[in-house]
Parts: structure tokens; C-alpha cells; sequence
């Protein structure tokens, strides 16, 4: 079963060894290169295979309470069988039980016995073996098959911890002369334990850089459901907007001519810049949220309109009272008719003003002149005794700022303090000790508020400063909020809508002119839309009244 390592390799032929030796040592470099999980684990088994001149192999591994083996890749030259990793076929057999529910050990099965024992096993005819093993599911196999598994050998891969993480099975080795089966030979031994070390190193590397890019995007993800707590509206757009800025980009990647002709991304590249789209707004964690949820122009805590329309009702009161007044010492009729009909006038007018300065609440795309002045005009007008007894306006100066806000909720000092966010995200991403493969993540992340005439913020670049990938942001994060359905200060656009003002943003140099362009022409608008807008969002779009689109 266990049998001492022999130093005799004679039965090697020179030749022969070396050349197992020199593929022994190029499998490790192309272990150790190798990125893709299911690609590692199917190229340890058919180097393994090779190595050894197997005919067919199995790679377990164990599952996450080493509790059993798991199938992972099963290959079979002579059936030309090839399961697991890259084929796209499952392998369909149970794991193998190292325990059972008492928690004894499984020591009946060849790959149970050498995970538990951590030792390698060499069985020379499955069909003639008396150490106790059961090959029952072997045969089984071979019967279904008509095929003979005969000779096994069978090593643990250990990681740099020492605990065993999978187990190589190997069958049927053949002769290289006489080509017929023969037991595995003390050097398939040794080059069966080299080479399961070496794959152990490199599975373990790929399963802990694996793991830590795991919990990186699930830290990624908390911060985005942070804010998605603290605002149900950023929190769309921090998931919304990776998704438009990958859909550009993969548009952008596709063009051959043109002048991003020549730009392409590797998945390196890609992986880098979904990071930055998902940390994009990392920094609005600190901003207040009723700033980043003002919904009405006096809303802070609450909406401030109550406090207005309170004081409406105090003026209307004390207008019925000098009406009441007034009519009581009317001396005829004819005078009390005059004072009713003022009352009435007067009610409707103030009634007015109110509907007025309600609508006034609402954020808009823009707001008249005439009608910020009659704001002002409407404070002047009105007195409302306070609880101090002093007379004052109908609006204080800061309702008056928040009422007369030009486009949208926000003041301007509401307005700077949504703006730093931006800071804050550049502070954040600068801080962190980013890997070389995600090194511009601060830099693509902390420039989608930028324009291409450098009127943008919080640093001014202009588009030669900028990264393209930064670009594809910065039409990604408008377009979204754009069409966002869950703002409360807004209705979402429609396709044609958003199209229309995202063409006027490339004409006034606000976003990239070769991406507007790809965005149109590809239609990836179009593709977003099927997925993430609601159908009466999207309408027909006419690409020929698109502003500063020139595409066919």
C-alpha cells in the first residue's frame, strides 16, 4: 500500500527521465501563471497524466468542511472522456465521504485514505489488491464501460499550512516500450509528489488571491449598501451605473476604426475599471442626507412648506377677524355687502399666493425671473404675527433662497456640499494601498464630474488630461441619473429625452465627442433601457435630432 521512497531509478531510461524532468519543470512555470481556476485544476491533471503516461485521472477537491473530496476534473484518454473544468460538463459523481456520521474515517476508498493520512498510495491491480481498499465503484464503472482501471496511484496536495486541499488519482500507466498497463514506478512516485507540491502552491495562490478579491468586492459592495441605506437613491445609481459604464466600454472596446480605433482593454482593464465604477461614489457616505434626498427646494428635515402654509392660515385668520370686525361696525347694508366682497377677494387671493409659492416648492429644469421676483414680491406683501408678538414677513431669507433656486432642489451651498463627495472619493481611493493592476482606480473614479473644456470639477481637466476610461464614467453617471426613475426631486427622461440633453452636453463640450458617438451609434442606450428602464421611459429615439451626433 505505503511503500518507503527507493533512491534506485535505474529502470529509468537517461533519456527518458531527463525529458520528464524538463516537463516537470515547465508544468510548474505554467502553473504559476496560470490565472483561471477551472483552467489550473484541468492542467494539473493532464500534466499529471503526462508526466506519468496515465491513461485517465481524477483531481479532488476537498470541500470547504473537510468533510469530503469533491469531483472536480475527470479526463479518460482511452474513453475519450473528459469531465469538469473547461468542458462545460459536470462531472456527475457524489463526493467522496471522509467521514461518516459518526465521525469515523472513511479508510476504505484509495483518495479518502491518502486525504486523511496524508500519504500517497500506490495500487498495483485494483482487481488483485488485498489492503483492504474497495474498488466496488471502480468496477461498477468498468463494467458500465468496458473498461479496466488497473493500476492507481493516488498523492495529496498539501497547501503552504500543511492541510491537505485535494488529492491526485492517476490510472493506468503504460509501458513506454511494450505499451501495455503496468503499476506506476517509484520515479512517477516522486514526479507525482513534485508535481502535486507545485500544483498545491499554485492552487492555494490562485484560491487566496481568489478569496481576497472576494472579500475586496464584497467590502466594494457594503460601502454601496451603506449608502443605499442611508439614501434608496444613490443607491440605485451606485449599482446602475458600473453596469452603463461596462456596457460603454465593451462598445468602445468592439471599434476597429475611428479614433478609438486603436483602444482596447484587457481583463485586467476591465475588472480595474468596474472597480472604479462601483467605488465611483464611494465618497457620498458623508454627505448629509437630506441634501442628497431633497426632494423639494424646502425640504430639510421636513418638508418647510408645512410651516409656510401654517402661516398662510394665521394671515387668513386674521383677515376673517378685521373682516368680522369691520362688518360689525358696518351702519348699513350696502357697507356690509362691500366688506364681504372684499373678504371674498381677499381670500382668493391669498389662496393664490399660497397655490403659487406650493409650486414654487417644486424643483423644475429652470425657473422664470418674473416668477423668483414675485417670490420676493409674495413675502413683502403678507405679515403674520409670531409667537413673540412681533410682526414679520411670510418667508424668511433662507426660505426665499431655497424658493427662487434656479434648476433642480439644492442651493448653492447645498449644491458645494453634494459636490464634495467628489473630494471625499478621491481622499478615500487615495488612501488605499491599491495593487499595480488597480492602481488608476482613484483616478478614473475621482474624474466622472470633469469636463472635456475643463469646466468641470473638482480639479478642471480637460479631456487630454483624462483617461478614456474615466470618460466612459462621465457619460455613464449622466445618462443614469438622467433616466433614474427613483429620484425624489425628479421625474426620470425618456430615451429621446435624455438623448436630447446628453447631445446638447456633447455640443457645450461637457462629455467625450468620440464616446457620445459610439453610444449612439451602438446603441448601447438601447441596450440599457431593455433592462433597466420602465416601458413608458422608452420611447422612439430619432438619431437624426440628436444634438452634435453626426453618425449613421
Amino acid at each position: 500500500m505505503d511503500r518507503p521512497l527507493s533512491s534506485d531509478v535505474a529502470a529509468e531510461l537517461p533519456g527518458d527521465l531527463a525529458t520528464r524532468l524538463a516537463q516537470l519543470n515547465e508544468i510548474g512555470i505554467a502553473l504559476s501563471r496560470e490565472k483561471n481556476l477551472e483552467r489550473l485544476l484541468e492542467t494539473i491533471l493532464v500534466a499529471a497524466m503526462k508526466i506519468t503516461r496515465a491513461e485517465g485521472g481524477t483531481l479532488y477537491r476537498c470541500a470547504a468542511d473537510q468533510n469530503a473530496l469533491n469531483f472536480e476534473i475527470v479526463r479518460n484518454d482511452s474513453l475519450h472522456l473528459a469531465l469538469g473544468g473547461t468542458t462545460g460538463e459536470k462531472v456527475p459523481f457524489a463526493p467522496i465521504q471522509l467521514r461518516d456520521a459518526a465521525g469515523r474515517e472513511n479508510l476504505t476508498m484509495v483518495a479518502a485514505y491518502a486525504a486523511l493520512k496524508d500519504l500517497t498510495v500506490l495500487v498495483a491491480d485494483a482487481y488483485r489488491a488485498d489492503d483492504g481498499f474497495d474498488f466496488a465503484g471502480t468496477k461498477a464503472f468498468d463494467q458500465r464501460t468496458g473498461y479496466r482501471s488497473q493500476s492507481f496511484l493516488t498523492v495529496p496536495m498539501k497547501n503552504h499550512e500543511g492541510d491537505v486541499i485535494g488529492v491526485l488519482q492517476l490510472i493506468n500507466t503504460r509501458d513506454r516500450v511494450t505499451g501495455e498497463v503496468v503499476p506506476f514506478s517509484e520515479t512517477d512516485r516522486r514526479l507525482a509528489e513534485s508535481l502535486a507540491s507545485q500544483a498545491a502552491v499554485a492552487l492555494t495562490n490562485r484560491l487566496l488571491i481568489q478569496q481576497l478579491e472576494t472579500l475586496f468586492e464584497s467590502f466594494v459592495k457594503m460601502i454601496n449598501q451603506a449608502i443605499d441605506d442611508k439614501s434608496a437613491y444613490t443607491g440605485g445609481h451606485c449599482h446602475r451605473v458600473p453596469i452603463l459604464t461596462m456596457l460603454l466600454a465593451e462598445a468602445a472596446d468592439r471599434v476597429e476604426d475611428g479614433p478609438l480605433g486603436g483602444w482596447h482593454m484587457t481583463e485586467k482593464d476591465r475588472y480595474e475599471l468596474r472597480i472604479a465604477a462601483l467605488l465611483h461614489d464611494c465618497g457620498k457616505v458623508t454627505t448629509p442626507v437630506h441634501v442628497v434626498d431633497k426632494a423639494t427646494k424646502l425640504q430639510t428635515i421636513h418638508d418647510r412648506i408645512e410651516l409656510v402654509d401654517a402661516r398662510f392660515e394665521i394671515i387668513k385668520r386674521d383677515t376673517e377677524i378685521r373682516a368680522l370686525r369691520a362688518r360689525a361696525a358696518a351702519l348699513t347694508e350696502d357697507e356690509v355687502a362691500r366688506i364681504e366682497a372684499e373678504f371674498a377677494a381677499h381670500l382668493q387671493e391669498i389662496e393664490a399666493d399660497r397655490r403659487f409659492i406650493r409650486s414654487c416648492n417644486v424643483g423644475s429644469e429652470t425657473m422664470k425671473t418674473s416668477d423668483r421676483d414675485r417670490v420676493s414680491a409674495i413675502s413683502k406683501k403678507y405679515r403674520w404675527k409670531t409667537a413673540h408678538g412681533e410682526l414679520a414677513e411670510l418667508l424668511t431669507p433662507n426660505e426665499i433662497e431655497n424658493l427662487t433656486i434656479y434648476s433642480g432642489t439644492l442651493t448653492a451651498a447645498e449644491r458645494r456640499v453634494i459636490n464634495h463627495h467628489i473630494e471625499v472619493t478621491i481622499k478615500m481611493l487615495e488612501a488605499l494601498p491599491w495593487p499595480r493592476h488597480l492602481q488608476r482606480v482613484p483616478e478614473f473614479a475621482g474624474a466622472h464630474h470633469e469636463r472635456m473644456d475643463g469646466k468641470g470639477y473638482p480639479r478642471g481637466l480637460t479631456r487630454d488630461q483624462m483617461s478614456v476610461q474615466a470618460r466612459i464614467m462621465g457619460i455613464a453617471d449622466i445618462f443614469e441619473a438622467l433616466t433614474a426613475r427613483d429620484r425624489p426631486y425628479k421625474r426620470g427622461k425618456t430615451l429621446a429625452e435624455a438623448l436630447l440633453i446628453l447631445g446638447q452636453m456633447r455640443v457645450n463640450g461637457h462629455i467625450d465627442p468620440d464616446l457620445f458617438d459610439i453610444f449612439i451609434r451602438k446603441r448601447v442606450y438601447e441596450t440599457y433601457a431593455k433592462e433597466y428602464l420602465t416601458p413608458e421611459l422608452i420611447d422612439h429615439v430619432d438619431v437624426s435630432l440628436i444634438p452634435g451626433y453626426t453618425g449613421s
